[in-house]
């Protein structure tokens, strides 16, 4: 026995100790991986089974209490994240170059024509293969997420209205929001603009939208409507044409003002169209071709991917923190559906400490959360705020700085990259940009890779 042992301890040593350390990290990453994605199909499983089910008890709640409740599809009423997800996943129109595709269609040119001309819209556009390009790719080429733009719509489209008439303003600028991010409120793009009108964060600051460790109002469809409105009431004052404000919107102020200097000083959206960037050059086309598709959705057979949206909500301002956990298990309101309603408190957390902050429910539970109001927020109190300082955050109005310096005292942590990541993404979470995040790893590009380790500074 003792030869057999010495004979086995001789073949371990015959493998370096760090290479199998090396191994052992490798396997167990792949494990971490493998068991991740087990979590996530069972969370989503669970999910679309307790969905389905909080669906028909809703409706026989709602059937009992009047017979005014239209019969559902509880197959085809899904949850808004469950859109934006579909949304966030579909390649319909991804990978295009606008540039040089050329889509048919059986639709005649004449008729297209008539149509434009029909919308009556704020923006003149002439009839060319660029406008009509877009008109074909909303219309025809995309259903799916047509559809559920079109389902969106019935719910956000009434607050960018709201905004837009407070301000004066052209409503059809409301379509911008759906070329900025499909009407996903939560939606942050490679360079860190974030939320459904995509505000890079010193811009967010300027129009006085709140960005702190709890609260990123960018994400707040309210809120960042407002403030969407008024930039584009500053750049028409800036530029007299609705389109260059519009271009300005998407690629700044000052690429619009060089545009016009290449162009000889004319102010014809065609005239500098091919000195704007390349993304600028396609988005006030790209908005008339969203816009078009949903004028005209009956013709094309669009039809509205159905949400589940409340059609009513109630808005409370807290003046306490409270957990969102709270709320759902004490007062019954699914955590999705508050999720929905508050995007912008992206830890589950108002911050009411900090001053009254805006929080929506469904108008069906108002009278049981105004009853139990002062229970919530003493309940299970301790396990909800265990480990979270939110105190620590109050005189936070801000994220860190965009010139790359560290926010805070210093240090740093590590983040492990899991599947479906992505560096705006991470960024968002850890309230950093994604420029840091490539400075602070070295990292050439936006590629990163599952079990990788990201030092993220505080």
């Amino acid at each position: 026995m003792l030869m057999a042992a010495t004979s086995f301890g001789q073949i371990l040593n015959l493998r370096p100790r760090k290479e199998l350390e090396r191994e052992n990290e490798q396997l167990r990453l792949k494990v971490q991986t493998l068991q991740q994605e087990i979590d996530r199909y069972r969370a989503e499983q669970s999910e679309k089974q307790r969905l389905q089910e909080e669906l028909i008890n809703l409706y026989e709640e709602n059937d009992n209490k009047t017979k005014e409740a239209e019969i559902v599809n509880t197959d085809s009423l899904l949850n808004i994240w469950y859109v934006h997800r579909q949304l966030r996943q579909s390649s319909e129109g991804e990978g295009l170059n606008m540039d040089s595709v050329r889509f048919k269609t059986d639709v005649p040119d004449s008729v297209l024509v008539r149509r434009l001309e029909a919308m009556n819209s704020f923006i003149t556009l002439p009839y060319n293969e660029t406008v009509k390009n877009y008109m074909v790719l909303y219309s025809e080429k995309m259903p799916v997420k047509m559809g559920n733009i079109l389902g969106l719509s019935s719910y956000y489209m009434p607050i960018f209205e709201e905004a837009f008439r407070r301000y004066n303003l052209p409503l059809e600028l409301k379509y911008m929001a759906i070329i900025e991010s499909g009407l996903n409120p939560t939606a942050v793009s490679w360079a860190g603009a974030t939320g459904m009108w995509q505000f890079m964060y010193n811009t967010a600051r300027i129009y006085g939208l709140k960005i702190n460790s709890y609260v990123d109002e960018r994400l707040d469809p309210v809120k960042s409507a407002d403030a969407a409105a008024r930039y584009l009431k500053d750049a028409y004052r800036a530029f007299g044409d609705w389109s260059l404000a519009i271009s300005a919107y998407n690629c700044g102020s000052g690429n619009v003002n060089k545009a016009i200097k290449r162009a000889g000083g004319s102010r014809d959206f065609w005239n500098i169209y091919q000195y704007l960037p390349k993304e600028t050059r396609g988005y006030v086309p790209a908005m008339v071709g969203a816009m078009y598709a949903c004028k005209y959705a009956k013709e094309y057979n669009l039809e509205a991917t159905a949400v589940q949206l409340p059609h009513y909500v109630d808005t409370f301002h807290v003046k306490q923190n409270m957990h969102f956990l709270q709320v759902s298990e004490l007062v019954g309101i699914p955590l999705s559906e508050i999720r929905d309603l508050n995007p912008m408190y992206y830890k589950d957390i108002v911050p009411g400490k900090d001053g009254p902050q805006v929080f929506c429910i469904p108008h069906n539970y108002t009278a049981a959360f105004m009853d139990l109001q002062d229970s919530i927020y003493r309940y299970k109190a301790a396990e909800m705020f265990s480990g979270v300082d939110v105190d620590k955050y109050r005189n936070e109005t801000s994220g860190p700085a965009v010139s790359g310096k560290t926010s805070g005292g210093g240090g740093s942590r590590t983040y492990t990259v899991k599947k479906g990541d992505t560096l705006g993404a991470i960024a968002r979470k850890h309230h950093v940009t994604v420029k840091q995040l490539k400075s602070w790893n070295k990292l050439k590009s936006d590629n990163i890779r599952i079990g990788q380790k990201l030092k993220i500074r505080r």
